[in-house]
């Protein structure tokens, strides 16, 4: 007797289920999309075509001169030199930052994860409850021990405080994917003559790479996007990039200029964003593995 379906599965079935899950699916992502949208039009028209009101419409000439003065002629108050300072203070800051507090965050969840007292399940939870403080908390404390340190307005004490207020979240989700590595594993290398950072570079650290893709990510889209740690603790010399666009986008001098403001945001944007869509897989990947071994 022959199948039903001899070319494949039997098709799915369009159901009153299935329907309102597409149309949720289509209006979340209209919901998320049309200020993107927005943001890129306006971007890409002049002041002429901005006053008609007509904001969803296409711009009728590509007018790509808003973008040259968002990068290097915005004003931020008298001085006018664009968000590019601002880019390169955000890149200065993130990658070391984000490349410390990985890389101690790796080697305290290596170290806790062998390390398994009575209560500890109370102590882990302590530590995630301190990594989820809100920041306001401890402004003050720190401003006055980045004093006393004489690292205060400078690039090492912002990158020494998002590496101490990321290390918490880091440390907790690299112990919990560490601590169901097999033990035999590691007693395997030590009869071999391996010690602690042996171990951690050629057994642990490899294992968990795709730990290390999240927790970067993480790290860097929280960095990139702060704006009240780099605000507060960078400096006048280090701002970095989300400071310089509120300072463009809330100068009143003369005429707003929608179009450059709106192209000032999407340059701040625009690395984050395409580190998620160049690495998403990998983000997901790393996501279900962290689910699977935490």
């Amino acid at each position: 007797m022959a199948a039903p379906y001899p070319n494949g599965p039997k098709p799915a079935r369009l159901t009153a289920g299935r329907i309102g899950l597409y149309t949720f699916l289509v209006v979340a992502a209209l919901f998320f999309l049309l200020p993107l949208y927005t943001m890129v039009v306006t971007s890409l028209k002049s002041m002429d075509e901005i006053r008609l009101g007509q904001i969803f419409a296409l711009p009728a000439k590509l007018d790509f001169s808003a973008w040259a003065t968002a990068w290097s002629g915005a004003c931020m108050g008298t001085v006018c030199v664009g968000i590019r300072s601002g880019f390169w203070n955000s890149v200065a800051i993130t990658l070391p930052a984000v490349a410390l507090s990985v890389f101690i965050g790796a080697v305290n969840g290596y170290a806790l994860s062998l390390w398994r007292p009575r209560g500890a399940n109370l102590l882990f939870g302590l530590l995630m409850a301190g990594g989820l403080i809100p920041y306001q908390i401890f402004l003050y404390p720190m401003v006055r021990a980045m004093a006393n340190i004489e690292l205060y307005n400078s690039l090492a004490g912002i990158i020494l405080v998002h590496v101490i207020f990321g290390l918490p979240l880091v440390t907790l989700l690299f112990r919990n994917y560490f601590v169901s590595v097999p033990e035999e594993l590691c007693k395997a290398a030590r009869v071999d003559g391996a010690g602690f950072w042996r171990i951690f570079f050629e057994i642990m650290l490899p294992i968990a790479v795709p730990m290390v893709v999240v927790v970067s990510m993480l790290q860097f889209t929280g960095i990139w996007n702060d704006f009240l740690l780099g605000l507060v603790f960078a400096g006048r010399d280090n701002l970095p990039m989300t400071v310089q666009l509120n300072n463009i986008v809330n100068t009143t001098m003369g005429e707003r200029t929608y179009n450059v403001n709106m192209a000032a945001t999407i340059l701040t944007a625009i690395v984050p964003l395409a580190i998620y869509f160049l690495s998403g897989r990998w983000f997901v990947r790393g996501i279900a593995a962290g689910a699977v071994k935490g």
